[in-house]
């Protein structure tokens, strides 16, 4: 799993010379809305785009704007929904010894209703019609999810279903324990270093009351 993610541009009416813009996030759509009632996922910005990126990402720019009128002007954004947990993607080794990533996007609609939460947004704020794909972030020319990609080793009861136990020891072995986002059992719709750490908390206080 590694999220449902989009990365778009838009582009407004006055210009917007932020440098670093990761620190705004919109969650009103997390739990859906009243035409949606599913999950949707989180809005928040994204690193701002420069010049060369812009040349890289629009090589036909906006009628009447340079690359670097564009980049000046643009407003950056990660969209992120919930990657739901498939039997039939993971990692494995072929025949050759290669590795091999197995990766169907599913639960694609609440994404696609988010984006148009996104543009329906920014068109009351004052920006040029529609949103524009950023292609080059985090994999998105060559097809694979690189961002968060967690879940290859998810915990649970289960041992037919799962690699961890719930305190994310492998099933039959006592001395190892694994804390990354391997053990997601559903990548969510929010950045996962939180959980992480918390689990991470969660399983140090579990070893060391087993070692009293």
């Amino acid at each position: 799993m590694g999220h449902n993610y989009t990365t778009v541009i838009a582009f407004s009416l006055i210009s917007n010379d932020a440098t670093f813009e990761k620190t705004l996030a919109l969650a009103d759509y997390y739990w859906g809305d009243e035409t949606f009632k599913y999950p949707m996922g989180l809005i928040q910005m994204l690193g701002k785009l420069n010049e060369a990126m812009m040349r890289l990402e629009s090589p036909n720019p906006i009628p009447g704007m340079t690359h670097a009128e564009m980049a000046l002007h643009s407003l950056d954004f990660w969209l992120q929904s919930e990657d739901l947990p498939r039997l039939e993607n993971g990692i494995s080794y072929n025949a050759n010894g290669q590795v091999v990533f197995d990766y169907t996007a599913n639960n694609v609609e609440p994404a696609n209703q988010l984006r148009q939460r996104l543009v329906d947004f920014l068109d009351c704020i004052g920006c040029h019609p529609g949103t524009h794909n950023v292609d080059f972030y985090l994999g998105g020319m060559i097809g694979i999810p690189l961002g968060h990609t967690m879940g290859t080793m998810k915990m649970g009861t289960d041992t037919r279903q799962s690699v961890l136990d719930p305190y994310c020891r492998p099933h039959e072995l006592e001395n190892v324990f694994v804390t990354d986002g391997s053990f997601f059992v559903s990548a969510g719709a929010v950045n996962p270093t939180l959980t992480i750490i918390a689990q991470t908390l969660r399983v140090a206080d579990y070893i060391r009351q087993q070692m009293i």
